[in-house]
Order: C-alpha cells, then sequence, then structure tokens
C-alpha cells in the first residue's frame, strides 16, 4: 500500500512537472519523494536551487589552478631539500675523509715545520712515538710465536693454556689504548707548545729588530753632534714654511707616552710643537696653544686643556700620557704630574700609516699649514712610546739622570727632517744645563 501511495506521488509530480503547450522554461525542476502515511498527502514539490553553469566552471577552473601551484611549490620544495641532502652528504664525506687523513697520515707536521733555532722547543715527540710503535710490533709479533707454538703443540698432542693466550690479548688492547692515549697526548702538546714558541719568536724578532735599527741609526751618525740625540730643533720664527719633519710614522696604538724638552716665549701662545694626522683625520694627534688659550691636547678632534706653563724662554720637560680605556690622560712637566683626566676620545685606538710634523698644525694630512698656529721656539728629544711610561721614568728624565729612546718614535738625527730656510737642527745643551734651576 505504501508503496502504491508512492507511485501515486511521483505520478503527480511528473504531471505537475510537464508544460503546457506554449509555455517558457522557467527553469525550475521537481522531484519525488515517499511521505509517510500519517503525514501530508498533498504532492509536496520542492524546488531546486537555480542552476548557474558558468559560475561552476569558473569555480572548477580556480581549484584547478590551485591545485596546479601547490603541487609546483611542493615540487621546488622537494628539489630545495634534495639538493640540501646532497650538500650535507658531501660535507659530511669530505670531514670522513679529512679524520681519516689526520689519523692515518704517517707524514706528521713535525717533519714540515722549519727546525727551530730558539733552543725553547722540545724534542720531536715523533722519537716517542715510533718507540712505541716499535714496542707494540714487538708485542704482536711475540703473540705470532706464541700462536704459532700453539699450533705446533696441537699437532704434537701437546696443549697449551688458553689463559695465558687471552691474557696477552687483553694486555696488547691495553697497550695500544695506551698508545693512542700517548699519541693524542703528544699531538696537543706539540700544538701548545708550537703556538707559545711562534709568539715567542716574533716578540723576540721584533726586539731584535728594533735593536739593529737602533744599532744602525747610532752607526751613521748624527753629523757633527757629540751624539745621535743630542741636538735640537730651532724654528725662530712664526711662519707656515718652518717646521720638522720626522721620517717614521705611528703604528695602530691603544695608549702612548709623548715626551719633549721645550723652550719658547713665544706671545701670545707657543703654537703646535706637535702634530699627528691621518687620512680622513688631520687632528689624531695634536698639542697646541694658541691665543690666550691653555696648551690643549687634541685625540681624533676630541680637546683637553692641560696645566701646562711653558712660556718663560727656558726649557722644560713635558710629558702627556693617554690611554684608550675610559679615555685617560696625564700630564708631567719638570717631572711632576700636574694634571689628569678621562674621557678623552675614550675607546679610540690612534691609526697608523699618518705624517708627524714638528711645529705646525696640519689641517691635510701633511700640510696646508696655518702661520697663526705655528711653533716658535725649539724643541729636543720628542719620543714616543706605546705605552703609559710610569712615573718613575718620566722623572729620570726630567731630572737628568736617565735618557729611555722611545720604542715608537725615537729623537734621532736621521728621523728628522728640516724645512723652511731659517729652520736649523742644532747642539744641545747639555742635560744639567737645561734644568730649571740652572
Amino acid at each position: 500500500m505504501f508503496s502504491l501511495l508512492c507511485g501515486l506521488l511521483c505520478v503527480c509530480a511528473l504531471g505537475s512537472g510537464q508544460l503546457p503547450s506554449g509555455q517558457a522554461d522557467d527553469g525550475k525542476r521537481y522531484i519525488c519523494r515517499a511521505v509517510p502515511l500519517s503525514g501530508d498527502t498533498s504532492c509536496p514539490v520542492t524546488l531546486l536551487p537555480e542552476l548557474n553553469a558558468v559560475s561552476q566552471e569558473e569555480e572548477l577552473r580556480n581549484t584547478v589552478m590551485q591545485l596546479r601551484e601547490t603541487i609546483l611549490q611542493q615540487k621546488e620544495t622537494i628539489s630545495k631539500q634534495i639538493g640540501t641532502i646532497n650538500e650535507l652528504t658531501t660535507k659530511l664525506s669530505l670531514c670522513a675523509s679529512n679524520t681519516d687523513d689526520r689519523k692515518y697520515d704517517k707524514g706528521g707536521s713535525w717533519g714540515k715545520e722549519k727546525q727551530n733555532t730558539m733552543g725553547d722547543v722540545p724534542r720531536d715527540p715523533n722519537d716517542t712515538i715510533d718507540s712505541l710503535g716499535k714496542t707494540m710490533k714487538g708485542l704482536k709479533d711475540r703473540l705470532e710465536n706464541l700462536e704459532q707454538q700453539h699450533l705446533r703443540a696441537n699437532v704434537s698432542g701437546a696443549s697449551f693454556p688458553s689463559e695465558l693466550r687471552d691474557l696477552l690479548q687483553r694486555r696488547l688492547r691495553e697497550l695500544e689504548k695506551q698508545l693512542l692515549k700517548k699519541v693524542s697526548s703528544l699531538e696537543q702538546e706539540k700544538s701548545t707548545l708550537s703556538n707559545a714558541t711562534a709568539a715567542y719568536r716574533l716578540k723576540t724578532e721584533s726586539t731584535l729588530s728594533a735593536l739593529v735599527d737602533r744599532i744602525s741609526e747610532l752607526e751613521k751618525g748624527g753629523g757633527d753632534f757629540k751624539s745621535p740625540e743630542l741636538f735640537k730643533l730651532s724654528l725662530p720664527q712664526r711662519t707656515n714654511y718652518l717646521y720638522g719633519r720626522i721620517t717614521k710614522s705611528l703604528p695602530e696604538m691603544y695608549a702612548f707616552t709623548l715626551c719633549m724638552w721645550i723652550k719658547s716665549s713665544a706671545s701670545p701662545g707657543i703654537g703646535t710643537p706637535f702634530s699627528y694626522g691621518v687620512p680622513g683625520q688631520a687632528n689624531e694627534i695634536v698639542l697646541i696653544e694658541w691665543g690666550n688659550n691653555p696648551i690643549e691636547l687634541l685625540i681624533n678632534d676630541k680637546v683637553a686643556q692641560l696645566p701646562l706653563e711653558v712660556r718663560d724662554g727656558r726649557w722644560h720637560h713635558i710629558c702627556i700620557s693617554w690611554t684608550t680605556r675610559d679615555g685617560q690622560w696625564d700630564a708631567y712637566q719638570d717631572g711632576g704630574k700636574l694634571g689628569t683626566g678621562d674621557n678623552l676620545a675614550a675607546w679610540h685606538p690612534i691609526k697608523p700609516g699618518g705624517v708627524i710634523i714638528l711645529g705646525q698644525e696640519q689641517d691635510v694630512v701633511g700640510g696646508r699649514f696655518d702661520a697663526g698656529q705655528a711653533f716658535v721656539g725649539e724643541l729636543s728629544q720628542v719620543n714616543i712610546w706605546d705605552r703609559v711610561l710610569k712615573p718613575a721614568e718620566i722623572q729620570s728624565m726630567a731630572n737628568c739622570s736617565a735618557y729611555i729612546p722611545g720604542n715608537v718614535i725615537s729623537w734621532l738625527a736621521t728621523n728628522v727632517e728640516v724645512f723652511g730656510r731659517g729652520a736649523f737642527k742644532r747642539p744641545l745643551e747639555m742635560c744639567q744645563e737645561r734644568l730649571p734651576e740652572a
């Protein structure tokens, strides 16, 4: 009965879905569905949503394009990962190859190194390694002999104790481990000694080079002077063409001490007794007194005023020390510390490769001098160290009890060039004659 009712409903729906003759298609469609007996017996008709073929086609096209892009991206990612895997595989192979070479290379690095001439390197550790190798070879030969005896004993019916053979094998393995450990220890010791020896050799060669230069300069002599450092630079006029030039330059420095004997009565201001300029910074180190201002120390164009007074026409020994750490500076006159300060070009290293001018302030490296800033007076024993001198060292030079040449720039007649008609290098008075109380 239920099936019959369903059939009638379908017939009803189909009959209702037929278009009358001459009636246009409105785009609607109908379906049949079963209705329970207790439900509404009218012929229900459900409208299907209006179909839009163009929008469905566009949606499918977009979906296909997205899938294609996803596939291409995944393919590119897989290609990159394959490349990365190949690269890592190559590196692992190289590492394994280098490890094997280092482990089994019999040449070693000791044979390739230059012969040590300093007398501070221990005996070649390869002798110890060869000795241990010979010991190992001897033990292996003894073990082989015992095994051959064991075979002969088996053939002849005699018995060879297995405990002894096991003991020998264990002993051999222990000796092999000790040999490897000893080789590793010797290699580490060799590396440490090599580094220490290289540093010591470099320091020694540097010291010897400085001594050779000093001896060479002394052999050249200072012309008519009693000693190469016993001369003074005289700049009697305030012009822009009288000056001295140090033939050497400065290395990179993180601290320095500049000392000199100075004599001037110029007014106003003694001018610029010392200036050091480098490319990009003409005022890398400058000592200047212009106008009625106090003597100033410039480092990297940063300024500190120094409590020094030298405009009395008498000789004075002055020293200025500086360190890049916190920009700490100290000023000495005639052996006594007159001033100290900090934050002067802190953490700035003194740049190398510049030009040292005595008597003029550089507006560009090595030139463009201003007569108004020129030094008028006499200079001598201008020395520079790459460290902060101790107060006792400075005092010993100021009171004539010692003369310490600079380890970076030393005052020698061969190191100072004079420019301008009227500038001269003259013999220097004895140290005691330069003292303020003399």
